[in-house]
């Protein structure tokens, strides 16, 4: 039988979308195959750029880091559910109810609001969907290792206060921002990766984030 892997990251490149007020990512040749014999960059980037995951240490001071967590809450079953509809651009409890059976039956629950068609331009850091406070309380009810977004956060870019940031990675809920190509995944059974760097300290880590399935 043949394993599919579908790739659900985003490149990372100079010029990249970030954060609003993240410094963007930087490729610096510093040999080169002519000159040394090989070939050779510095990478310069945030530990939240591109397809990446969040830690409870993001938030919270004492909060556990890269290092401190398992290689195996970083894998297990996914599901997508479809949240493009949801009005005035907040994810709220009644829009994630009926799925509720299978929210608890996963892993993983990544949210397809298809807003990963605006990476690489201005409408991408506007009006993305978040999760009303609400819902991720809601949320927090489940067992899950992670959430998943195909938006640039879970929050709004206002203010200093993250509550959805902090409701979920206090309940221990890793959050997996700037998914990308997750329509194909709607009502499909599959397993979720997404494996971060091994940094010490690391609040975030840039994934590749795949989806794995039996064809």
């Amino acid at each position: 039988m043949e394993r599919v892997v579908v790739d659900l990251s985003h490149i990372i490149e100079p010029g990249m979308p970030c954060y609003p007020g993240t410094p963007g990512a930087d490729f610096f040749p510093i040999s080169s195959i002519e000159k040394q014999g090989y070939s050779e960059q510095l990478l310069t980037l945030s530990s939240h750029s591109g397809t990446h995951v969040d830690m409870p240490s993001h938030i919270f001071q004492d909060g556990l880091s890269l290092d401190d967590i398992r290689m195996d809450r970083f894998i297990g079953k996914g599901m997508v559910i479809d949240v493009s509809g949801s009005a005035c651009g907040m994810i709220t409890v009644e829009a994630l109810d009926p799925f509720s059976g299978s929210i608890s039956g996963c892993e993983f629950l990544l949210l397809c609001s298809g807003w990963s068609r605006y990476w690489g331009t201005p409408l991408y850091y506007e009006g993305y969907p978040v999760l009303s406070s609400d819902a991720a309380r809601w949320l927090s009810g489940f067992y899950l290792k992670g959430l998943g977004v195909d938006m640039i956060s879970v929050d709004a870019p206002v203010g200093k206060e993250f509550p959805v940031h902090s409701r979920l990675l206090q309940q221990g809920i890793l959050l997996i921002e700037n998914l990308a190509f997750l329509a194909p995944l709607l009502h499909r059974s599959f397993t979720f990766c997404c494996f971060p760097l091994k940094i010490l300290k690391g609040e975030a880590s840039p994934v590749r984030a795949v989806a794995l399935f039996d064809n």
